[in-house]
C-alpha cells in the first residue's frame, strides 16, 4: 500500500507497526508513543500521531473512533467488531463474524452507496465486573 501511494516505510513507521502488532489492546496514540519511545527515545508525540494517521489512511492499521471518545489503533485491518468496557475503556475484539448481511440489505433499501459499518458492543471487562460486584454487595 505504501508503494502505491509513493510513501516510504520509514524506520519510525516500521517500529510503530511492530509495536502495534505486539499487543491486542487497541492502544491510544499516547500509549503507542510510550511503547515506541522505549525503542526510539527521541521520537516526539506529534511524530507518533502523524504516523498513526498516515498508516491509518494507507490502510496499514485501523483507527477506531469508538464512543468512549479516545481514538484507538488496531493492527488488524480485517473487518471485525469491538467490545468496550464502559468503566475503564478497555477495548477487545468481539468474537463474532462480521454481519455482512446487514450491509447487503441496506444496500438494497437505500440510495446511499454503502462502504461499510461500525458496530460497538459495550459492557464491563472481567476486572471491572469484579469491582462492580464488590460495590453492589
Amino acid at each position: 500500500m505504501l508503494k502505491e501511494k509513493k510513501m516510504r516505510m520509514t524506520r519510525q513507521r516500521s517500529i510503530i507497526l511492530e509495536e502495534l502488532r505486539k499487543v491486542n489492546t487497541h492502544p491510544s496514540a499516547d500509549e503507542v508513543y510510550e511503547m515506541v519511545r522505549l525503542r526510539l527515545p527521541r521520537i516526539s508525540l506529534g511524530t507518533v500521531y502523524r504516523n498513526l494517521e498516515i498508516l491509518s489512511e494507507l490502510g496499514e492499521i485501523q483507527k477506531l473512533q469508538l464512543s468512549g471518545g479516545l481514538k484507538r489503533f488496531d493492527w488488524d485491518t480485517n473487518k471485525h467488531y469491538h467490545i468496550r468496557c464502559v468503566r475503564c475503556n478497555r477495548v477487545d475484539d468481539a468474537p463474532i463474524a462480521p454481519l455482512n448481511q446487514i450491509e447487503d440489505e441496506l444496500y438494497e433499501a437505500t440510495v446511499f452507496e454503502i462502504i461499510g459499518h461500525n458496530l460497538e458492543f459495550v459492557g464491563f471487562c472481567p476486572e471491572c465486573s469484579k469491582k462492580v460486584r464488590k460495590v453492589d454487595h
